[in-house]
């Protein structure tokens, strides 16, 4: 007779999990070398993904983060600079909230105008008959035009004085505005210069015209519907996510808007042949400046990088969120997947 806690005779003593079995064990073994063998090969397949995503862009926004809160000129070491920075930009860089006004003006009207824009042009190319492919290629060639090129053209064709296209308002007995050398016309000049290479979305648009089921049309012509109800009712639903798409894309690269701005300004100001004087970037009076031009006058004339950092660093913070808010939001004008 056994002890009441000990062994029972002719059982085998049990460890601190249970019973083992050497199969059950074996099996879970190779598991779970298949998993990590799987594993391996999922990341050697990302690998260079991750790699470019570290280098391209974890690693700048962190580096941007922290030189935010130094003192840095890009020689010496970076020194820990608290807040300070974020305090300058905010309380004694007047031209931060300009700049900042004149990017926002920029997203909501050049971004909605353009996308607008592109999608009557997409839509009156679907319904000519005859000379599709001379019409889709005249709208595109322009958004092949080096920004640099278009803008100097479109300096010297808005031009107040001598620009073809004042003198054709002036036969007309219509304003002549100032244009590129007009503070309250800088900015729409700018967007007529964005609208004419919007070639890019005019394609786009195309292709997801003529995708939508002409059997939708049918349908809807059968039920009374006119052109409005059409588009309203069985059009927009379809392109709705090519829409959503022009539309991110187009505030993201709206908030990087540099190079015709300042050449724009340049050109008008009469200082874009002479590379001897001094431009200040916002010509006239500050109504083409921007926040990405702010980035590079702050850190590379002026030496000061950490201030160039916390502009950086709004810029991230706005497009993030308007992209997101974009996203989270866009059920609205988006078809619904019932």
């Amino acid at each position: 007779m056994s002890l009441a806690f000990g062994t029972r005779k002719g059982s085998a003593p049990e460890g601190p999990a249970g019973p083992t079995d050497p199969a059950a064990l074996s099996s879970q073994q190779q598991l779970r070398r298949k998993r990590r063998r799987e594993a391996a090969r999922t990341l050697a397949f990302l690998s260079p993904w991750l790699v470019g995503f570290s280098v391209f862009f974890v690693y700048p926004l962190v580096s941007t983060a922290y030189f935010s809160f130094t003192s840095y000129n890009g020689v010496g070491a970076a020194k820990f600079d608290g807040l300070n920075n974020w305090d300058y930009v905010f309380n004694d860089m007047p031209a931060f909230w300009q700049g900042l006004r004149n990017t926002l003006w920029l997203v909501v009207v050049m971004v909605t105008l353009r996308v607008a824009f592109g999608l009557g042009i997409g839509m009156l190319i679907t319904k000519v008959r005859t000379g599709v492919s001379f019409f889709r290629t005249a709208f595109y060639l322009p958004y092949l035009a080096p920004p640099v090129a278009a803008t100097v053209a479109f300096a010297f064709l808005l031009n107040p004085g001598t620009g073809p296209l004042n003198h054709l308002l002036g036969e007309l007995g219509l304003p002549q505005p100032g244009w590129f050398s007009d503070p309250d016309w800088s900015k729409p000049a700018l967007t007529l210069l964005a609208m004419w290479g919007v070639g890019d979305l005019m394609v786009i648009f195309m292709a997801s015209l003529l995708d939508v089921p002409k059997e939708q049309y049918e349908a809807a012509e059968l039920d009374g519907a006119g052109p409005f109800q059409k588009f309203r009712y069985v059009t927009l639903p379809n392109i709705s996510p090519i829409i959503m798409f022009a539309v991110v894309t187009g505030v993201i690269q709206t908030m990087q808007y540099y190079t015709q701005a300042i050449v724009a300004g340049k050109v008008a100001s009469g200082i874009a042949g002479n590379s001897g004087q001094q431009f200040e970037p916002g010509y006239p009076n500050g109504s083409t400046w921007t926040l990405p031009q702010m980035v590079y006058n702050t850190g590379f004339l002026r030496f000061n990088y950490g201030a160039a950092c916390v502009i950086a660093m709004v810029l991230f913070a706005i497009s993030m969120a308007v992209t997101s808010i974009l996203l989270r939001r866009r059920s609205g004008f988006m078809a619904s997947d019932d």
